[in-house]
């Protein structure tokens, strides 16, 4: 049984679904004190940005033409300069987008997760963010970009928690989000010689990418120092980056959190579902002109219906998202092997110690352990009783409904360490692996280290989700630990800083581990029974 990134996938999309009606809300988060206007220079034009607590903030810059009509489902193309000084004040629409799944998240999970967003959306969605301590000021300051997660059919880089200011500040760093095509509009596989092959917002990212190297020094930063991360479906985009040949050479680190993907869709897969769009709108395979002239909102409302047809398995089978096409994505970015592509680049790559509290918060408390053997076939398939037996025996006293959550977490997790197992076998650039087990006491304490909790610690932005973190002031101590350990890695590919004990590279002979929670400590292949059960069926 080959699992490849069973699971992660469908979670991702979950996450995505549950959070969708309250992301497009209203654009606030860290307001924006502008304390002067200040201008930098791109290739397509100078933009006018805003001065805010010492940092220079610009928001929704172009890194691309449109992409709807004749270019739906096309290359990225080039923005179009402009004259004069453009504002760059406002962020850029999201991509448009719909739920996914519907409300797969409980919804005091989501109240407490979900930061304001720009309401806007457009397929026209090609822009940057930028936050920098200088611009054009001769510094060369290392570049952290930043791919948004969501799975890969929702989601933003203009999320309120995923504001710039504090890390920017906190490290001396240039901090770069984007948007970019996502669901149909992103990875629809039309199979044409001239169209993406299923990959159009996997390129609209390396365009970005090619944005910076060739603009951001006007900003501050280091063109030569660019380092890529992302959480869950942002995780994911960094791994399949690395894998990506145009994209070799634009970034030179990479930070994979809580999303590694091993295996991307295969293309007979992904014609069939692509198929199934085509049924749903009443079109010919393979006609996509005709699929280029429909109005958006058809696409999306064919898009959530192909979705919901797939919803019925953790299978990573799902409809658009990434395909190992031959071409853009030569084959599966980490399997059999770490691609030699970005072999030189070092990687630091981990997860959260409870992921799964995020997505079954809401199953109820009562269920059995039948219950629970059950639902681990859609995460084992054949394998549920093994793998229930091993949880069931190392956790004798728990509900059935946290021996699921521990399986799922576990599962989560097994993905990350393959990556990491293969990227060491390169031998080429050093690995550093860290497991984040810090418990948010919102929620009665029930969500433990949870799926995207990090975040706000990484950005250093725990004061903006007291909802999610908590009010404790012992979370700055974290959220100091965790963006400077990001920043160091980002400066030097060496996350080692004051604030942590000495921290080794990865080997599969120690298997060094940084387990981020206070005092952060480090342990040598923690959990290692279920990190081999899950390899052990990851490589059947």
């Amino acid at each position: 049984m080959r699992f490849g990134s069973r699971l992660i996938g469908m979670l991702v999309l979950l996450l995505a679904s549950g959070c969708a009606h309250k992301l497009a809300t209203e654009n606030k988060g860290r307001e924006l004190k502008n304390e002067g206007p200040v201008i930098a220079d791109t290739k397509s034009g100078q933009v006018r940005g805003a001065l805010s607590e010492g940092i220079r903030v610009f928001k929704g810059i172009p890194y691309g033409g449109p992409t709807s009509g004749k270019n739906r489902f096309m290359p990225p193309v080039p923005a179009e300069p402009w004259s004069g000084v453009r504002d760059a004040l406002e962020y850029g629409p999201r991509c448009a987008q719909r739920s996914a799944i519907g409300t797969a998240v409980a919804r005091e999970v989501v109240a407490a997760l979900v930061t304001p967003d720009n309401p806007a959306i457009s397929e026209d969605c090609l822009f940057v963010n930028v936050w920098t301590p200088g611009v054009a000021d001769g510094s060369k300051r290392p570049v952290m970009v930043w791919i948004h997660g969501g799975g890969f059919v929702e989601g933003s880089g203009s999320a309120a928690l995923y504001d710039g200011t504090a890390l920017a500040r906190r490290g001396d760093v240039v901090v770069v989000t984007l948007n970019h095509r996502l669901g149909a509009l992103g990875y629809l596989y039309t199979g044409g010689a001239n169209t993406t092959s299923g990959n159009a917002g996997m390129l609209d990212i390396v365009a970005a990418l090619q944005w910076v190297r060739d603009n951001i020094a006007a900003f501050g930063g280091d063109p030569g120092n660019v380092t890529i991360f992302g959480e869950s479906g942002g995780g994911m985009k960094v791994t399949l980056v690395m894998a990506m040949p145009e994209a070799k050479g634009l970034f030179h680190k990479a930070i994979s959190q809580s999303g590694a993907l091993v295996r991307a869709l295969q293309p007979e897969q992904a014609a069939a579902q692509a198929g199934q769009l085509m049924s749903e709108l009443g079109l010919k395979s393979g006609d996509l002109e005709a699929l280029q002239n429909l109005p958006v909102e058809k696409v999306l409302d064919a898009q959530s219906v192909v979705l919901k047809k797939n919803q019925g398995t953790f299978t990573f089978n799902s409809p658009f998202t990434p395909v190992a096409d031959g071409r853009v994505l030569p084959g599966n970015p980490f399997d059999p092997a770490a691609p030699t592509l970005s072999a030189d680049v070092p990687l630091l790559i981990g997860s959260n110690r409870d992921e799964m509290t995020l997505f079954l918060y809401g199953l109820p408390g009562f269920m059995t352990d039948g219950m629970a053997r059950s639902g681990m076939g859609r995460l084992a398939g054949d394998a549920k009783d093994q793998v229930f037996e091993h949880y069931r025996g190392r956790m004798p006293e728990v509900s059935a409904k946290d021996v699921l959550i521990s399986a799922g977490s576990d599962m989560f997790r097994a993905s990350s360490l393959l990556v990491a197992d293969r990227k060491v076998a390169q031998g080429s650039a050093p690995v550093y692996v860290y497991l984040f087990t810090w418990e948010t006491p919102v929620l009665e304490g029930r969500l433990k280290a949870t799926h995207a909790l990090d975040i706000p610690f990484v950005f250093d932005n725990a004061d903006l989700v007291p909802s999610f973190t908590g009010k404790d002031p012992e979370r700055f101590k974290l959220a100091e630990q965790m963006s400077s350990t990001w920043v160091a890695f980002a400066r030097t590919g060496n996350p080692n800083h004051p604030g942590l004990p000495e921290w080794p590279a990865y080997t599969t002979e120690q298997r060094a581990t940084l387990i981020f929670d206070l005092p952060p400590r480090i342990e040598n292949d923690p959990r290692r029974e279920e990190r081999v059960l899950w390899h052990s069926l990851f490589t059947k």
